[in-house]
C-alpha cells in the first residue's frame, strides 16, 4: 500500500506546486490522476517515484517511510515509473533493455509477446538500438514493454497515450487491463483521456497543486464530464495523438 502524507513541493522563490497532498493507494488499486494542465499532476508522478523529493511530508511503501529514497532505491523496493517523454539509450538494444527490466534472460517467444502487446512487430524491433532512428511513439511503446517486463509491485505511468497513434492507444487499454491482472499490483496513471479514466477503480482530480476531488470512478466521471465547476475540469478526449 502506497500513503502520501501531506506532501508539498515548492521551487525556492516560485510558486508551490504541490499543497499538503493525501492519498492513500491500496494494493491492487488502478488510480487514474487527472486535472488541468500546470495543475501538479506530473509532478506529484516524480514525487512518488522518487525523481524529486518533496519539500514537506512523507511517502510510505507497506509501511515503510520510503521519502529519501532516490529512484533507484525505489525501483527496488517495487516501483516502476514510465516517462510521458521516454529517454534513449544509444547502444543499448531493445533485447538489451527489456532483459534488463526483467531481471534475466527471455525467450524469443517471451520478447516477441512483450512488444506484440504495445504493437511492436518483434522481428523489426528485437535488434534495434534505442537511439534517434526510433520515432517518440516508438520509443514510448518500447517503455511500457518495460514496464511490463519488470512486473513491479506499484507502476506510474505519466500520460502513457502522448505521441502515441490512435491504434496503440486502443491496445494500451488491454495492456493496462493485462498488467493489473497478470501482476495484480498497483497501478496509477497519469491521464487527461476518458477511455482510460473510465478503467480505474478511482479517480484523483488535482487542480493547482490540490486534490479537489478524489473518489470511485462512477462518482467521480459523471461530474468530469458534464464539466462540474468542483472538478475544474471537463476530459473529454476521444483520440490519441499520432506520430
Amino acid at each position: 500500500m502506497l500513503e502520501l502524507k501531506n506532501i508539498s513541493m515548492d521551487i525556492p522563490g516560485e510558486k508551490e506546486i504541490l499543497k499538503n497532498v493525501n492519498l492513500t493507494v491500496k494494493d491492487g488499486q488502478f488510480i487514474v490522476i487527472t486535472g488541468p494542465n500546470g495543475g501538479g499532476k506530473s509532478t506529484l508522478a516524480k514525487v512518488i517515484a522518487g525523481i524529486y523529493q518533496p519539500s514537506s511530508g512523507s511517502i510510505l511503501f507497506d509501511g515503510k517511510d520510503i521519502t529519501q529514497m532516490d529512484i533507484t532505491e525505489r525501483a527496488k523496493a517495487g516501483i516502476s515509473f514510465a516517462f510521458q517523454q521516454p529517454v534513449r539509450f544509444k547502444g543499448i538494444t531493445v533485447r538489451d533493455i527489456i532483459e534488463l527490466a526483467a531481471g534475466g534472460k527471455l525467450s524469443e517467444e517471451q520478447l516477441c509477446n512483450y512488444l506484440r502487446d504495445v504493437g511492436l512487430c518483434a522481428k523489426d524491433y528485437i535488434d534495434r538500438e534505442i537511439n534517434d532512428s526510433l520515432s517518440g511513439g516508438e520509443i514510448k511503446r518500447i517503455e511500457i514493454a518495460m514496464v511490463m517486463a519488470r512486473k513491479t509491485r506499484l507502476t506510474i505511468f505519466d500520460e502513457p497515450e502522448a505521441g502515441i497513434d490512435l491504434w496503440s492507444f486502443n491496445n494500451l487499454i488491454d495492456v493496462f487491463k493485462k498488467l493489473r491482472r497478470e501482476i495484480q499490483g498497483s497501478i496509477i496513471i497519469i491521464s487527461h483521456q476518458e477511455r482510460i479514466l473510465n478503467i480505474a477503480d478511482e479517480i484523483v482530480v488535482l487542480a493547482d497543486g490540490e486534490i479537489t476531488a478524489h473518489g470511485p470512478r462512477d462518482e467521480i466521471l459523471p461530474t468530469l464530464l458534464s464539466g462540474d465547476s468542483r472538478c475544474q475540469f471537463c476530459p473529454k478526449q476521444e483520440e490519441a495523438q499520432t506520430v
